[in-house]
């Protein structure tokens, strides 16, 4: 295996072993949507480590202020200036590849946004499948190797995977 494997398994077991709610980890389906979001609207996928690292300073942050469960409000509302840029930027410059992730933001987004205001087993499950689903993004963009870097989406692929398994055993 090597390091990104190694780090989402870590990750994801740090995580998972202090999961006691399912929507506690909407944020991070936004978040992770808004990485991708700010390495295309950065046009470098070398820049996915330091977007990751501003965005966990940014939950970190967020949590800290307003809470846990506001901290996935705080990341939909820092993306926003961000998906306006990039859907008039990719728009101007046919830019695809920011398109798709302004619309994954959204969708992504809309996932952890219902989850968190649903605030019950169906959060949870919601949570789960936007984790599984941002699992299948990242598989498609390591295999394309597009808009992040592919020791980025090698990890979040295992640590969107065994969240998401962690999610539904926490719930059920």
């Amino acid at each position: 295996l090597r390091w990104p494997t190694w780090l989402g398994i870590g990750v994801a077991v740090l995580i998972g072993l202090d999961l006691s709610d399912g929507t506690d980890l909407a944020r991070a389906v936004a978040g992770m949507a808004l990485i991708y979001l700010g390495a295309a609207a950065l046009r470098r996928p070398s820049a996915t480590w330091p977007v990751f690292g501003a965005v966990v300073v940014g939950i970190v942050a967020a949590e800290a202020i307003v809470g846990d469960r506001d901290a996935t409000w705080v990341l939909l509302g820092l993306a926003v200036p961000l998906v306006a840029y990039a859907l008039v930027s990719g728009a101007r410059r046919s830019d695809r590849s920011l398109l798709a992730q302004a619309i994954a933001m959204l969708a992504f987004g809309a996932v952890a946004g219902v989850a968190v205001a649903t605030n019950n087993d169906v959060g949870a499950y919601l949570v789960a499948v936007g984790l599984l689903g941002h699992a299948a993004w990242d598989a498609y963009h390591h295999w394309a190797n597009k808009a992040v870097a592919r020791s980025y989406a090698e990890c979040c692929i295992v640590f969107d995977a065994l969240l998401a398994a962690a999610v539904v055993i926490v719930t059920v």
